[in-house]
């Protein structure tokens, strides 16, 4: 069932997700070669609880951390590490939430670490513009598929492909709410959008094959191929005004 929020209920999501886009300001700022996913994540849940949250990621289906540190060729779900550190020319995709006064805020970007190749920074571009292009049609009386379906044009008409096997989600008093947001699809197709919508869409975007696989952890899931792959992901409130992105962090470019 899709529920709607309220006003009042949109707004402490609202300030969930400003005091979450504050937390992954600090990532930002850490990354850097040498550093492991581990200190990362031992960076955001110390801020999180810091700003009077719960992350919303530590012990979810039995996950063991905070933020899920997805390198290259992770789309993700990667696990944070002590010996898992960062090297020149790396892409790190880092997804983080945060439950605050009961509602939960989730995002994810994808970060250069040092100098980056042209074709991987192209990779974490069109992500990114993937996102905001789709974003356009998250408005009330449009369906699902209209945002998905901009989202794989985007992506496809820029040579890369789009992940299948995960989704954006609803988002509210549960991280994971309905209605499922594929970043692929028909217009016209899907759910209507309605006032009050609270949505995470969350491009996972592939250099190479559409398809993934899960490694033997049971949480990182990785290309098929081993092509590097970006995400980026804002949780979005679905209004009168049009969309409003609850989580705000960009990089300066």
């Amino acid at each position: 069932m899709i529920e709607a929020k309220s006003q009042a209920e949109i707004a402490i999501m609202h300030e969930s997700g400003r005091r979450l886009s504050g937390v992954m300001k600090l990532l930002y700022e850490a990354v850097r070669p040498g550093v492991s996913t581990l200190e990362l994540d031992r960076i955001a849940e110390n801020e999180i609880r810091k700003l009077g949250g719960v992350p919303s990621f530590k012990g979810l289906y039995g996950f063991p951390a905070s933020i899920c540190a997805s390198i290259n060729e992770v789309i993700v779900h990667g696990i944070p590490g002590k010996k898992t550190k960062l090297k020149e020319g790396d892409i790190i995709g880092i997804d983080i939430g945060m439950c605050y006064n009961g509602f939960h805020s989730d995002m994810a970007r994808t970060f250069a670490v040092g100098t980056i190749s042209d074709e991987d920074q192209r990779l974490i571009d069109v992500t990114r513009e993937s996102f905001w292009n789709g974003l356009k049609f998250a408005k009330i009386g449009n369906r699902i598929g209209d945002i998905g379906h901009e989202v794989q044009r985007t992506a496809e008409s820029a040579g890369f492909s789009v992940v299948r096997e995960m989704v954006g989600h609803g988002v509210g008093k549960k991280l994971h709410e309905e209605p499922e947001v594929p970043n692929f699809g028909k217009k016209g197709h899907g759910p209507r959008l309605i006032d009050g919508m609270v949505i995470a869409i969350e491009p996972m975007i592939n250099a190479g094959v559409k398809e993934g696989k899960t490694l033997a952890d049971g949480w990182t899931f990785v290309t098929a191929d081993g092509a590097k792959s970006a995400h980026y992901e804002n949780t979005i409130a679905i209004t009168q005004e049009g969309p409003v992105a609850l989580t705000e962090f960009e990089v300066e470019l």
